[in-house]
């Protein structure tokens, strides 16, 4: 059975300081499922430090897309091989009058699923709302939540008190945890 979990909420008012605390957050054990950051706007810093690489989003697009190139030759070659219609000695499988449909559906699908790859690593509709968040990451300061059992919230709420942060508030329920 796992502890109770506690969760701090750290305030910066420089970039850096959130960055550096994160950073040491990830160096003392802490898993980035456990750490949240908060930025008025994208901060590829932040990203960094959080351990995030490429967005998985374009395998969607593209597994998408060529699933839709092989769906529109497939539907084509399929409905001419079914209703077979020769016009001037031409063949019935021809396949450069079939790129229109196969690339119509190229777009479709990879539009299509680059929306679905989106909602699923975005985790989105969220429906567990945000309790723990400050309105000041909008207007300028950067935020960091870390969810940790009650053993390591005093290592985190040490590791994050070095950082000097503005403001620094206790989570007991640790209702943010995501």
């Amino acid at each position: 059975m796992s502890a109770s979990k506690q969760g701090i909420l750290a305030s910066f008012d420089y970039l850096d300081s959130a960055v550096d605390a994160i950073k040491a957050l990830r160096e003392a054990g802490f898993k980035r499922k456990s750490i949240q950051a908060y930025a008025p706007v994208p901060e590829h810093d932040l990203e960094h430090a959080m351990g995030y690489g490429q967005s998985p989003v374009r395998v969607f697009a593209l597994v998408g897309a060529l699933t839709g190139t092989a769906t529109g030759f497939a539907l084509s070659i399929f409905t001419s091989m079914d209703w077979p219609l020769v016009v001037g000695g031409k063949p019935i499988v021809s396949i450069p009058a079939f790129v229109i449909i196969a690339f119509e559906l190229t777009i479709l699908f990879g539009a299509l699923s680059t929306v679905i790859g989106l909602f699923i690593n975005t985790r989105l509709p969220h429906l567990k709302p945000l309790v723990v968040y400050d309105p000041e990451f909008s207007s300028g300061r950067f935020g960091v939540y870390v969810s940790a059992s009650e053993e390591k919230v005093g290592e985190a709420r040490k590791i994050l008190a070095d950082r000097e942060p503005a403001e620094m508030r206790e989570d007991p329920e640790g209702v943010a945890n995501v």
